[in-house]
């Protein structure tokens, strides 16, 4: 699972094992995390993450957007 992402207290990462699934990232703090789809940008997924949170965590990714749509495609090319 590569962190791609450090900011503040969040981790922005990739799983290996998530075909067929859209672009997307995984944001973890401390024990919760949460999914969200890159294009079009949105929470899919919330598993703990405080929701007065999300706000910012999104704008973060906005900020971030093409460098982790590239890291995506990157990281999930085939070979």
């Amino acid at each position: 699972m590569p962190t791609v992402l450090r900011k503040g207290p969040y981790r922005f990462h990739f799983y290996s094992r998530e075909p067929g699934e859209p672009p997307h990232i995984h944001v973890a703090r401390d024990d919760c995390e949460a999914k969200f789809w890159l294009r079009p940008l949105i929470l899919a997924k919330n598993y703990g993450l405080p929701a007065n949170e999300i706000p910012k965590i999104l704008g973060i990714i906005r900020k971030n957007q093409q460098a982790l749509l590239e890291a995506w495609e990157k990281f999930h090319e085939q070979p």
